[in-house]
């Protein structure tokens, strides 16, 4: 099992619990709390640090999805998704055309969400919870060897875009090490800016001038002042589902993750789970088998719900048992032949999440991206930010969906304006009215089948939770039709995915890592939340 880090407390103790990534973003959070401040306090705070400190995934120039249960009243979903710019058309990309670069921006709606979640529920001042990105940015932080490896990394694939370089790159030449201090002075006065004249600096003031001179540096790119100014975040209803008891509450579309969680729940209820073992092979056949006609659902139907209907039963327990009498509990079954109403065509992500507690119970659950690992690669010049290359998440060919894992399907087509589908699915898991877990997952399509997994790790197959993060995890997704899982080459799972193999899965040969699932569990044994620091990603 991969190893957690896990801080147990009583949400009073301290004010609450802020559980990350990134250690300096963590204490920036827990201050917020410890100064009075509620969970979306401490969220807004820690999104904003991440940007400075976690500069691959935590983003001002990204988007996502803030989960918030109140401690009076129901959860809700602040939705602030990028949305494509106006002057997107549906063909505008051609499959196999690079995935970063300034064609690939989406209009980005974190800070609009963000400002958002603080205007709903913040209890301290705007500029007091940004305040403190400031001062990392300005006067820097000590790099760890998880951070360290990141910035080699793409530094090192990164010479056709000079301002990353410039932004990123070490003072002096040569490679980062764990301790050095990475100061960001343009991003400095970017947030400054931000506290001193709020949202609206980014999109309609000196930051959106210079998001748009940026875009207009590239003859690809196509954000308009107009696109920015336009952006809004939204407050949506979430998903919520069931399962043994416990009420689940999780994002809508434009994220395929409620629905497609919930739907799978919805499956495996009908199932008797307890009486299998975890790790038989009939227990992962049945998760596999969920996961195929969840992701076939995801990829037929769901897009932006703004710009096309959404089916009402794909989350109702009356669906799930339609599927789960589709399942030969012996073999496996072939994806393509699900899907006789799509054409297959023959063949030729960087994301973060974290969550807060504090001493009244309120829970946030945030997963925010920029997509691709420090997502389009363009530092906006003299801003100091990332840009995303969200773009990719639509469905570029309309038409061709391949056995590769393309998929063209018309719900997730480009069209101005349009939120592109995401996967992303920050989760809030309540017992009679009480947050017991606050979980979420980075990791493209994978993180549906994450969180999925850490929710059935707890509550069917009665693990705690250090030991539902830390376990191994599998995916499918439909298209492509193999199985990836993270132990794949342990001997003590060999016998067992021979069997998986018998039955008529394809299992990829190589071990893989899995999500990064910073996670919060109310132990009801001690009635104390436990902080659990998910460490794949370490």
């Amino acid at each position: 099992m991969a190893p957690c880090r896990t801080t147990p407390i009583s949400p009073a103790d301290a004010g609450g619990l802020v559980v990350s990534v990134s250690p300096p973003a963590s204490a920036v959070g827990t201050a917020m709390l410890q100064r009075g401040g509620n969970a979306v306090d401490a969220a807004v705070a820690v999104a904003f640090a991440l940007q400075v400190t976690w500069p691959s995934a935590g983003n001002i120039g990204g988007g996502g999805f803030m989960m918030v249960a109140p401690p009076r009243g129901k959860p809700v979903c602040i939705e602030y998704r990028e949305t494509a710019p106006s002057a997107a058309t549906p063909t505008m990309f051609k499959l196999g055309e690079r995935r970063f670069g300034h064609k690939l921006v989406g209009v980005p709606g974190t800070v609009r969400g963000l400002a958002r979640a603080h205007e709903q529920f913040g209890k301290l001042q705007w500029g007091e919870v940004v305040l403190p990105s400031v001062r990392l940015a300005e006067d820097g932080f000590a790099l760890n060897a998880a951070l360290v490896r990141s910035l080699n990394s793409a530094l090192r694939n990164g010479a056709d875009f000079p301002e990353f370089a410039r932004v990123y790159g070490k003072p002096g030449g040569g490679t980062w090490r764990a301790g050095d201090r990475l100061v960001q002075p343009d991003l400095g006065r970017t947030l400054r800016s931000l506290v001193d004249q709020g949202a609206d600096a980014f999109y309609r003031g000196a930051i959106a001038d210079q998001i748009v001179a940026e875009m207009k540096s590239s003859q690809a790119g196509l954000i308009s002042k107009a696109d920015l100014a336009n952006y809004r975040a939204k407050l949506r209803t979430p998903i919520h589902g069931t399962y043994r008891g416990h009420d689940l509450y999780t994002p809508p579309p434009p994220s395929s993750g409620g629905v497609a969680l919930v739907q799978m729940l919805n499956l495996l209820e009908t199932f008797d789970l307890r009486r299998r073992e975890r790790w038989s092979a009939e227990t992962m056949h049945l998760l596999i088998e969920t996961m195929r006609r969840a992701f076939l659902d995801r990829a037929r139907h769901l897009g932006d719900a703004d710009f096309v209907e959404l089916p009402k039963h794909l989350t109702t327990k009356e669906y799930a048992r339609k599927l789960a009498a589709s399942i030969d509990p012996h073999r496996a079954t072939r994806s393509a032949t699900l899907a006789k109403d799509i054409p297959l065509v023959d063949e030729p992500g960087e994301t973060t999440h974290f969550s807060v507690i504090d001493r009244e119970g309120m829970a946030v659950a945030n997963t925010y991206t920029l997509e691709g690992g420090f997502g389009s690669k363009v530092v906006v010049r003299g801003a100091g930010f990332l840009l995303n290359n969200e773009m990719g998440d639509f469905n570029w060919q309309p038409g061709h969906t391949d056995t590769r894992g393309n998929i063209g399907t018309p719900a997730n087509l480009i069209a101005p304006g349009k939120r592109m589908l995401s996967s992303m699915t920050p989760t809030l898991v309540l017992r009679d009215g009480q947050v017991v877990l606050v979980t979420g997952s980075p990791g493209g399509r994978t993180i549906i089948n994450t969180v999925l997994q850490v929710v059935l790790n707890l509550i069917e197959f009665g693990m705690t939770g250090p030991e539902a993060v830390a376990a191994p995890r599998l995916h499918h997704q439909w298209l492509p039709d193999r199985v990836t899982f993270e132990a794949v080459e342990q001997p003590e799972f060999a016998n067992r995915l021979q069997r998986l193999r018998a039955m008529g899965h394809t299992l990829n040969t190589s071990e893989t890592t899995q999500g990064d699932a910073h996670t919060i569990w109310r132990d009801p044994k001690t009635k104390r939340y436990v902080g659990i620091v998910d460490q794949r990603m370490q």
